[in-house]
């Protein structure tokens, strides 16, 4: 059958557009062509939240009045394919600063679960946060911080991704990080309280006494440092701690009439209370944000700090007394508790200090207030007297100017291919410069392990999670939590400092059944005072 002529000249323009021009797309679309458009099959895009970002994900040929065609599932997936092949995709996101393409991989974790994923470290350490706060990244960064990236891990070299972003600079970076990492401290401690308050509610209800005798090898500093009784009262799900040395920290303490109260049947936002029984003020731990920009102005004025004890080589050898016949030795401790002495061996303090981010007048404010800081001292950021009219009013604080951000650092000068093909332990530079200093110290450690104790060692670990905002004890839960001997660790002498250590005695214990219900109340006329402890 013959076509008409007139056919034929309608016919040929398309024809030839389609064949010079080849504007139809592989996937189907509208393809127009001058004044004629030829309709193909369409389908819908099913990439969530990625619709709107069609056009600049997908483009059509140059050169051609077409418009951008939509995509199918298949075309998408052929798209995305090379970064889920990808090692570490997170981090190559992260690198080359792709937001988008970081939303969607974290939204389509491809089976792959993404805690493992935020988590994962490349070859060099780095999680994909490390990299966004050495890099600058602050939409990448944020956008981990959303799917609740963990703030505290730390990289190969032991700095944490918070670490890293004190060294960069950036005040609000820095502020995002400490307020994600105190609502994780809450989720942890959130998903612990279950098992502290079953923990607690199955033992009997005690008194116990805690000695700490702190001692330093440097000359004169011994005199200086402070000791405690800790007297602990336990009943049902509650707990009570009162102290007189409220914190112990870089050679800096704090004295006083400390209560620490615990009420496993009280709402979260009220089970952790602090009081000051000399000023008769009280503060709930509640991870708030009340003291966030002081906070970020003391991390940005001061050295990073990281220490960790290494336990890698640690091993405990029995303490032997005598000079020609040796002899296990043995002691009596708190007149009832038969001990056996232990020698910890391998044990490591490494502590390392970074202070790129400081300038000169930084380092000389901070070397003039050593000696302040070494001398103990009573401070309070704010005074309830009872004796004032006002019993709500309280003594004027000092101003500290805040901090602005650095100047970020230069963008470094390797690609991604560089970066993630250099050897191991040889990680090219990102982020700002470091300037540092390492020290490693072999310590020395004893521990009195006896087999009499009425608790053991879980049951301690549960009573020491609870009171481990006090950092002094939290270093007593770390070692407890080692692979010790048989028996319970009645008297244990470990380093907390650098030049340090602390003899802790667990010098009496006793069950009862008398334990007033009164001492896990907070006082009717104390005052609350929210910024009273602002370490804790």
């Amino acid at each position: 059958m013959k076509m008409s002529k007139e056919k034929e000249k309608k016919i040929k323009p398309i024809n030839g557009a389609i064949k010079n021009k080849n504007l139809l797309d592989k996937n189907g679309g509208s393809v127009k062509a001058e004044n004629f458009s030829v309709p193909t099959t369409q389908m819908d895009v099913s990439i969530p939240d990625l619709e709107d970002e069609a056009d600049d994900l997908f483009h059509s040929a140059p050169n051609t009045p077409t418009r951008t065609p939509q995509t199918t599932p298949e075309s998408a997936r052929k798209l995305f394919l090379d970064w889920e092949c990808e090692e570490y995709p997170l981090h190559k996101c992260v690198f080359l600063d792709d937001y988008k393409m970081l939303a969607y991989l974290l939204q389509k974790p491809l089976g792959k679960s993404l805690d493992v994923e935020l988590s994962r470290r490349d070859k060099h350490g780095n999680s994909a946060l490390h990299l966004a706060v050495m890099l600058g990244r602050k939409e990448c960064t944020h956008l981990l911080l959303t799917h609740n990236a963990p703030v505290k891990q730390k990289n190969s070299e032991g700095w944490s991704c918070l670490a890293e972003a004190i060294s960069y600079g950036d005040r609000q970076i820095i502020g995002s990080m400490l307020r994600k990492l105190r609502q994780q401290s809450r989720q942890h401690l959130e998903s612990q309280r279950a098992n502290m308050i079953r923990g607690l509610q199955q033992m009997q209800d005690f008194y116990m006494e805690l000695k700490w005798d702190f001692a330093s090898w440097v000359p004169l500093v011994s005199r200086m440092l402070p000791s405690d009784i800790c007297r602990i009262h336990k009943s049902g799900s509650s707990l009570r701690l009162d102290t007189t040395l409220v914190d112990f920290n870089d050679m800096r303490w704090e004295r006083g009439d400390i209560s620490f109260i615990f009420r496993g049947d009280r709402p979260m936002n009220h089970s952790l209370t602090v009081l000051d029984n000399e000023y008769e003020c009280y503060q709930r731990i509640h991870y708030e944000e009340a003291d966030i920009e002081d906070e970020i102005d003391t991390l940005m004025s001061t050295d990073i700090l990281a220490a960790n004890m290494s336990t890698k080589s640690i091993h405990f050898r029995r303490a032997q007394t005598g000079w020609i016949f040796k002899e296990d030795r043995k002691e009596l401790v708190g007149g009832q508790y038969h001990c056996e002495l232990y020698a910890i061996h391998g044990l490591i303090l490494k502590q390392r200090k970074r202070r790129e981010h400081l300038s000169q007048d930084d380092l000389q404010k901070n070397k003039a207030m050593v000696d302040t800081l070494t001398k103990g001292r009573r401070s309070s950021l704010t005074n309830c007297s009872n004796n004032s009219a006002d019993a709500g009013s309280t003594s004027a604080t000092v101003t500290i100017p805040r901090r602005c951000s650095l100047q970020p650092p230069p963008p470094p000068a390797v690609s991604w291919e560089e970066y993630i093909n250099a050897d191991v332990g040889k990680c090219p530079q990102l982020g700002r410069p470091p300037i540092h200093k390492q020290s490693n110290k072999s310590l020395r450690a004893t521990v009195a392990m006896s087999k009499d104790f009425p608790l053991n060692v879980d049951m301690l670990l549960n009573i020491l999670e609870v009171i481990a905002p006090f950092k002094h004890i939290n270093k007593l839960r770390e070692f407890v939590a080692l692979k010790l001997p048989a028996g319970f660790p009645v008297k244990v002498e470990i380093p907390v400092l650098h030049t340090v250590t602390a003899k802790i005695t667990f010098q009496k214990f006793e069950f009862r059944d008398n334990i007033s219900s009164e001492l896990f109340e907070i006082p009717e006329h104390y005052i609350e005072d929210a910024r009273r402890f602002p370490d804790l």
